[in-house]
């Protein structure tokens, strides 16, 4: 790396891994997964850019800024159980705190039969051999500074297997708390989900404030969904508002897989989220649901991949944005049906509304099919509330902030109106409401 790209972010985080003890240090092939992406993140630095996939995303800014190695108090730090209490979600939970796990806050003592869930940090102190598939892994894509980053500094997170068959009732949920500190940190947390075959699971991810910070999390997530299993996973991410989270998922679907996957982006100065998926099975289905609400000068960035590998797949992506004020929204949707892939359905709308002339969404479908008989539609829009439908509202005594609210509550409420938890659904309602400008 030349010293122009020698960042006081990337030093930073450089002297961090030479101080980190890790759990799982002196496991040959993960001490060496972890110094091999560590040499790649060191030359490569902080994409810019000139890079497709940050086309719309700068991180100057991030690249001045220098971050502690984790939280020596994350273990005693006061968290109140309402800063992430959830309505319809009471089943096994685990709880996180500035990226170190906390038994105290957690509830895994009694788990359903055919769940398994485990810290991992815990899992790398027993038999690691089974995780070697995900945490060897070597991130060779340009823009995965952020991904090598956490492959070679995640120290905790989630291993959560659900036995072939296993039909696990309650919802789990998985907690990252970001809370206040005597500096900025930097946390990253690394999680891995398989399902067996038949298997059905319902996850719920949450990522939420503990008091004002401006740290940097990063969290990697490989989701493994074998023959038949089901998953219906939902992402409530409504982090500090000076916080800078990069999420990066992985999601591969076997024969005859369902995934519907639900996202809700509140919060956070500096949100970017990566999702892969692959439709590697025959009859696999996907349905994605995604709503970015932004305020301020927030910037949400959403990159969606999507791989049809095999024979009558489908796919049904459903995304709303909100921005207002100087804030900046970003969704690029990416499908690609690959040879051999017939049969295939793929759909993607991206619709984008605009409340203030400062404000900015960059919205870009992509869809390239090498497969026959393939049915597939894409499209994306970004405009302003309807003057008419404002005009009805006013005309029947609403105040305009209220009637643009309104109106602008139904463009997103729509997302979720497939999400059977009813108690979640009219909770992920509220706080979009409480998001929006007349709030």
């Amino acid at each position: 790396m030349s010293e122009a790209q020698r960042t006081p972010f990337v030093e930073s985080l450089l002297e961090a891994a030479a101080q980190a003890q890790l759990p799982g240090s002196g496991i040959g092939w993960l001490d060496a997964a972890r110094r091999e992406n560590l040499e790649a993140f060191a030359a490569a630095g902080l994409p810019d850019t000139r890079m497709e996939a940050w086309k719309y995303t700068a991180l100057r800014a991030l690249g001045q800024r220098r971050f502690e190695p984790g939280d020596a108090q994350a273990a005693t730090r006061a968290v109140d159980d309402a800063t992430y209490a959830l309505p319809g979600v009471d089943g096994p939970a685990l709880v996180f705190v500035n990226g170190v796990f906390r038994a105290d806050l957690s509830r895994i003592d009694s788990l359903p039969a055919g769940l398994s869930l485990l810290p991992l940090s815990h899992a790398l102190n027993g038999d690691a051999e089974p995780l070697r598939f995900a945490l060897s892994r070597h991130y060779r894509e340009g823009g995965d500074a952020f991904a090598r980053l956490n492959a070679a500094l995640a120290g905790d997170g989630v291993v959560l297997r659900v036995a072939a068959g296993a039909k696990v009732a309650q919802a789990v949920h998985l907690v990252m708390i970001g809370a206040a500190a005597e500096s900025d940190l930097a946390w990253h947390v690394r999680h891995i989900v398989e399902l067996g075959e038949d298997a059905e699971l319902s996850l719920v991810e949450h990522h939420v404030a503990s008091g004002e910070q401006q740290h940097l999390g990063t969290q990697v997530a490989d989701v493994v969904l074998r023959k038949g299993a089901q998953l219906r996973h939902v992402t409530l991410q409504n982090s500090s508002a000076g916080g800078t989270l990069v999420r990066h998922n992985s999601v591969q679907l076997d024969e005859d897989a369902q995934a519907s996957l639900y996202v809700l982006e509140l919060g956070g100065a500096l949100v970017r989220h990566d999702l892969h998926a692959t439709l590697a099975g025959d009859r696999a289905r996907m349905e994605t649901r995604g709503v970015f609400v932004l305020n301020g000068r927030q910037h949400v960035d959403t990159q969606m991949a999507l791989r049809h590998q095999a024979l009558n797949t489908a796919s049904d992506s459903i995304w709303r944005g909100v921005a207002d004020q100087r804030s900046r929204g970003v969704f690029r949707g990416a499908i690609v049906v690959a040879p051999g892939a017939d049969g295939s359905d793929a759909s993607l709308s991206s619709k984008n509304l605009l409340l203030s002339g400062q404000a900015e969404i960059d919205t870009k479908p992509e869809l390239e099919i090498y497969a026959d008989e393939v049915k597939a539609a894409h499209g994306a829009t970004v405009g302003q509330l309807d003057e008419r439908s404002l005009f009805y509202l006013r005309s029947r005594g609403i105040p305009l902030t209220e009637a643009r609210a309104i109106l602008t509550a139904a463009f997103c409420r729509a997302v979720f109106e497939s999400l059977d938890n009813d108690a979640l659904r009219e909770h992920l309602d509220q706080q979009l409401m409480a998001h929006l400008p007349s709030a």
